[in-house]
């Protein structure tokens, strides 16, 4: 009988090596797997590679991760806002690498591991610093920059509703990434609020099929304020 229910995150985290590539979900704090995070700092992995849209807000989540120093590298579109000091710091004292992708590239590349897509041209960042030694190529008369998929071994992502086959429903924009780093993963553990029986979930309402889902486990609800931050 197929059952991707973790008993808890730690569980569901377990054996994810040093060195692996963690595509996280979430954009800013919409849908950020805030409790998958928090068990990957204790499960204890190091030398990571973390893709996610920002570099983390404030002290918790993926701030948290950084500020282990469990990171390496950092893939991201919006390294910094306001409550970036953990990501500041690291990166300007040397002690983390970033590469920056513009949003919609960030996207494609983690759809086009999914799709099993080689590599793509993409118009976005021709000319720029962000161009800088890739190949490009002149299309209809317009100029495209050569960019690849980004694999991950592991995705965390956070999803509203599941089932035991790993059926997601996610709610709103919190949805984000989740779906495109499902299939850009080796290994996907989703973090859901609700569990429902086969059957429940309506498949035409099912965002990411079990199929892209290794585990789900299930997480309390728990009430942010304004900027993500914990009451």
């Amino acid at each position: 009988m197929i059952n991707k229910i973790a008993d808890s995150v730690a569980s569901a985290l377990a054996g994810i090596e040093d060195g692996a590539t963690v595509l996280i979900g979430g954009f800013g704090t919409a849908g950020i797997p805030g409790e998958l995070i928090d068990g990957l700092i204790e499960q204890g992995a190091r030398d990571l590679t973390v893709v996610n849209n920002n570099a983390g807000n404030g002290d918790t989540g993926l701030a948290a991760l950084l500020k282990a120093g469990r990171v390496r590298k950092i893939l991201c579109s919006f390294p910094r806002q306001a409550d970036s000091h953990v990501f500041d710091a690291l990166y300007r004292s040397g002690k983390l690498e970033l590469e920056l992708v513009p949003q919609g590239n960030l996207a494609e590349r983690l759809r086009a591991a999914g799709a099993g897509v080689g590599a793509f041209f993409c118009p976005t960042a021709f000319g720029t610093e962000l161009a800088k030694g890739k190949e490009t190529r002149e299309i209809n008369g317009r100029q495209y920059v050569l960019e690849y998929p980004i694999h991950g071994d592991v995705a965390l992502i956070k999803a509203e509703t599941g089932d035991r086959w790993g059926n997601l429903v996610y709610r709103k924009a919190a949805r984000n990434f989740g779906p495109v780093m499902a299939t850009a993963a080796r290994r996907t553990v989703a973090s859901v609020h609700e569990i429902v029986e086969l059957g429940q979930l309506d498949p035409e309402n099912v965002i990411t099929p079990g199929i892209f889902v290794s585990q789900i486990v299930k997480i309390d609800r728990v009430a942010t304020q304004a900027g993500g931050f914990k009451k």
